[in-house]
């Protein structure tokens, strides 16, 4: 379930279809994910997840693979 409100989180904040995000979805490797709308994406995932992310994990999100990774310490699971 958190596997599918992630993806559909980023599809929506970068503006792509569900079909593009996947493990291999990386910053800066498709025009739609910039800076902006990496931010966009934060406040989302902060949003929806109902946390903060700290300064280094918005840093650290590179991808869609390590999102999953980063949201495994605020105690959020993937099946």
């Amino acid at each position: 379930m958190n596997h599918q409100k992630l993806k559909v989180i980023f599809a929506e904040a970068l503006g792509i279809e569900e079909s593009q995000v996947t493990d291999t979805l990386a910053y800066n490797t498709i025009p739609e994910w910039d800076s902006v709308a990496h931010m966009a994406l934060v406040a989302e995932i902060d949003d929806q997840f109902d946390i903060m992310l700290d300064t280094d994990d918005v840093l650290d999100l590179s991808s869609f693979a390590k999102a999953k990774e980063i949201l495994q310490k605020y105690d959020i699971r993937f099946e």
